[in-house]
């Protein structure tokens, strides 16, 4: 083997690795620090799908999601809400048509989510893992 073929295996194997660690990504809850509530993974399933509206601790819950497409939004709707990303669209599509519904507001990233959490204790969004810092809290791992 020559030098291309042996740097261009590695490439390869690098890519290849690269791609698997992005699918293994950890999705995390996070609320405001100050936010005592606990929750249930079926209680933030219902908060991020509208069908409940406050935490356990009685204070309003308002979901936030991320922008629609993103890779951190595809692993929260299916390892969270357990859905794909065309259920969920189809769920809110449904919901705004009969009036009954809307869906949780968009940010473009996860510093723009953290950013909001870490100012108003009623938000409760997600993030990749490894953008947590401490302004928020982690109330869940998936």
């Amino acid at each position: 083997m020559n030098i291309k073929t042996v740097n261009r295996m590695l490439v390869s194997i690098l890519l290849t690795f690269t791609t698997s660690l992005m699918a293994y990504a950890e999705v995390v809850i996070i609320v405001n620090p100050s936010n005592t509530a606990s929750l249930s993974d079926k209680d933030i399933s219902r908060i991020f799908l509208g069908k409940m509206k406050s935490f356990s601790n009685g204070d309003k819950a308002v979901a936030v999601n991320l922008k629609f497409g993103s890779e951190t939004r595809n692993e929260f709707e299916q390892k969270v809400l357990n859905k794909s990303s065309s259920q969920i669209k189809a769920y809110w599509s449904k919901l705004v048509f009969s009036g009954k519904g809307k869906p949780p507001p968009e940010l473009v990233s996860d510093k723009d989510v953290i950013a909001l959490v870490a100012s108003d204790s009623n938000v409760i969004a997600y993030i990749d893992s490894v953008n947590v810092d401490d302004t928020v809290k982690v109330l869940k791992t998936f």
